[in-house]
């Protein structure tokens, strides 16, 4: 977790090889930085316990982009990813489920291959589904059912039958609630007699709040009316009643359709029953702010301060080399930052510290750590053949991430008016600070 003003990265080495790899440095951080950040704030707006999966590739900026965007929204706190190249190089674990275009390719049920698809303990997948649609009263000859769709029926089928262990519907091709859930109950019911449970359901459209509860209210009454034995299934034994009641109750309602952050908090405000959710264009392409602002700048020069002066204070460089301390509280958050010239001692446990604001002079506070944590580590030394440390593993990198976003006080994450996190500079440096600044800065003359 990095702040404004203080250096993420710090390269030391003669000044023509340093200046040489500047857009190549900024490039391998800027982008990364950003997705990983917006992947955090998503994961931040749904908690701990939703699932996230990254949908992003057909909108990210070129085949590149779109690798590097599953790898960072990984690191940000997200589950897994769409994209099987992804998944593959990275490991990370890979869901999908199917598009609304393999629903409309199928128009009814003859065009299942026939009637012996044979999963399990069924020997037909496709009868034993229509045995289900049958008891549970959809007969497309009522006019209440009519709305049910025999192409996106047998669609399911065949989806079921190919991936029985991974059964996830996209039930909004036609209604979702006419035809898509219906026909979605019939063939994991189905799929529960032959001794598999479906994942899910995936909305893609409409009132995606609603429509869960809807989809929830579903699973549970149909679940109780099996153990109640209002819905006959005679031909059941106890185990697979039992299979299908435990079916209907773990199903998971993923939802989808233009996700983004203010949707996910909207959405946690209202009374929904989605568990997991597909985010795409709005992740990698960052669309909030579509890129990130990091600066490579010369602070030290043959061991001698430099500052690059601007009308914009924000603009103005904080000179030395420094390495930031980040001070813990006795309640294990997050204090403030403090930065320290590399050659003055670094913060101690228990000391007393005044910490200044680098650029107003009225801001500073004393602050007694109870844990001092140096954010910067040599990594690489130009001398050595090899990196200092051991790279660590994207689910290594994935733990750092969430355990850095735990000390972080709720107030300073949250999304509306969050509170400014304070980066303070150590006294010396501070006065150091101001006194170049000032031999630095032009006096102006001014003229009637």
């Amino acid at each position: 977790v990095v702040f404004p003003y203080e250096p993420l990265l710090r390269i030391e080495g003669p000044l023509a090889i340093a200046q040489m790899i500047e857009t190549t440095v900024l490039n391998l951080i800027n982008y990364p930085s950003l997705v990983c950040t917006n992947a955090a704030r998503y994961r931040l707006a749904v908690g701990s316990e939703k699932k996230l999966f990254e949908f992003g590739a057909r909108r990210a900026q070129g085949p590149d982009g779109a690798l590097s965007a599953s790898r960072y929204a990984y690191m940000g706190g997200f589950d897994g990813t769409s994209h099987v190249l992804a998944a593959k190089l990275f490991s990370i674990p890979v869901s999908g489920t199917q598009a609304h275009a393999f629903v409309q390719s199928f128009t009814s049920l003859d065009d299942l291959p026939n009637d012996s698809l044979c999963v399990g303990h069924v020997d037909s997948l496709k009868l034993t589904a229509l045995q289900w649609r049958k008891e549970l009263g959809y007969n497309e000859n009522d006019p209440k059912f009519y709305h049910i769709h025999d192409g996106e029926f047998a669609a399911f089928i065949a989806y079921a039958y190919a991936f029985p262990t991974k059964f996830i519907a996209l039930v909004d091709t036609y209604s979702t609630l006419d035809s898509g859930l219906k026909n979605f109950v019939c063939v994991l019911l189905a799929l529960a007699q032959a001794g598999f449970i479906a994942v899910g359901c995936r909305i893609d459209s409409g009132d995606l709040a609603y429509l869960s509860l809807c989809a929830q209210d579903l699973f549970q009454q149909l679940a109780n009316r099996i153990e109640s034995k209002q819905i006959q299934a005679s031909w059941l034994t106890n185990t697979q009643r039992s299979d299908a009641i435990h079916a209907l109750r773990t199903q998971k309602i993923i939802a989808s359709n233009d996700i983004n952050e203010s949707v996910l908090l909207s959405l946690r405000d209202q009374n929904h029953a989605i568990d997991a959710f597909g985010v795409g264009t709005h992740l990698v392409t960052c669309h909030n702010q579509p890129a990130l602002g990091c600066v490579y700048k010369l602070v030290e020069i043959n061991n001698k301060p430099t500052i690059k002066v601007s009308n914009d204070l924000s603009k103005t460089t904080i000179p030395c080399a420094k390495q930031p301390y980040r001070l813990i509280s006795a309640h294990g958050l997050m204090l403030l930052d403090l930065l320290v010239p590399t050659n003055h001692a670094a913060p101690e446990i228990g000391e007393r510290i005044l910490c200044r604001h680098p650029f107003d002079h009225q801001k500073k506070a004393y602050v007694t750590p109870a844990k001092v944590i140096p954010l910067h580590k040599l990594v690489y030394d130009g001398g050595a053949t090899e990196a200092v440390q051991s790279r660590p593993s994207l689910d290594d990198i994935k733990n750092y991430v969430e355990k850095q976003l735990r000390l972080v006080r709720y107030d300073i994450l949250r999304s509306l008016n969050p509170t400014p996190y304070k980066v303070s500079v150590s006294p010396q440096l501070f006065s150091f600070f101001v006194g170049l600044l000032e031999s630095n800065e032009p006096i102006r003359e001014l003229v009637a």
